[in-house]
């Protein structure tokens, strides 16, 4: 599949045509590297054919990565003027074929609540501000994302693969092990970014399990674990207090679920965080 990738030269003469300054607010820093678009794709092991979404295309680098091999890419995008410039950026790269393989999606991908033609990939460089809320919403919503590979900040891919007792698990660990098993698969250096970030990279693979439950057991579950590590150093029986009803109505939902009334949240897996969630009066 032929299709021309984005470099440094690109990426600037592109911005500048459309007068887009990258912006914290939107968490953007466009890739201008191919070899690193590649070695994403590849570690998504990206089929001919299939359909993956990407959020936050912003100029296209990992797009055209994408479509160069064969997939199709639903491409959501919250920014307007980069939401109208994709296609015909793609077409000037690939051709109409490729063009015909790319649907942009202009909307906040935390409002989007349903995706056309049930894709089975997330492939992406998620804006740093809000990776861990849209991953969650789109594993919550488009229940058809079966794996995907996600370049994130390292600090925020580190705990979405953590396990318990690791000293960065924490609430997005357990949270993202509802839905599936997630590996940290490689780091990403600051200066295939423009502009450069002052933070590291890194790339986050996730296949989808089977889910512990329904979604009123996911929604029990999650504000338990929200309480649980709401304050980290107090032990289980006080910081689920609020939400049993007393310490010691806690203590008693801990037992029965096989946790220990003084363990701490770092010490749970999400099963028995679930087996605490189905307790909650």
């Amino acid at each position: 599949m032929t299709v021309a990738l984005l470099g440094p030269a690109e990426v600037r003469e592109l911005a500048a045509s459309l007068d887009v300054t990258p912006t914290k607010k939107l968490g953007q820093n466009f890739v201008h590297d191919a070899n690193t678009v590649r070695r994403i794709v590849r570690t998504a092991d990206v089929r001919p054919g299939e359909l993956c979404v990407e959020v936050g295309p912003g100029l296209g680098s990992l797009t055209l990565g994408l479509l160069e091999a064969g997939a199709r890419v639903l491409a959501v995008e919250i920014d307007g003027r980069l939401a109208a410039q994709l296609p015909l950026t793609v077409e000037a790269a690939g051709g109409t074929e490729a063009a015909g393989r790319l649907t942009v999606i202009h909307r906040d991908a935390l409002a989007v609540d349903e995706l056309p033609g049930a894709p089975a990939r997330l492939v992406a460089n998620l804006p740093y501000n809000v990776s861990v809320p849209v991953l969650l919403h789109l594993l919550e919503t488009v229940p058809s994302l079966a794996s995907g590979v996600v370049m994130v900040q390292a600090e925020v891919g580190e705990r979405l693969a953590a396990g318990p007792g690791s000293k960065v698990y924490g609430s997005p660990s357990v949270k993202a092990a509802w839905y599936g098993r997630w590996r940290t698969a490689g780091s990403v250096s600051r200066q295939v970014f423009w502009p450069v970030p002052n933070v590291d990279s890194i790339l986050v693979a996730f296949e989808r399990g089977t889910q512990p439950g329904d979604e009123e057991l996911r929604r029990r579950t999650f504000r338990v674990v929200d309480a649980a590590f709401q304050q980290r150093r107090k032990m289980l029986r006080q910081s689920l207090s609020g939400l049993f009803g007393s310490a010691a109505a806690a203590a008693e939902a801990l037992e029965a679920a096989g946790a220990a009334p003084t363990a701490r949240g770092e010490e749970l897996d999400v099963d028995a965080f679930v087996e605490i969630g189905r307790r909650l009066p």
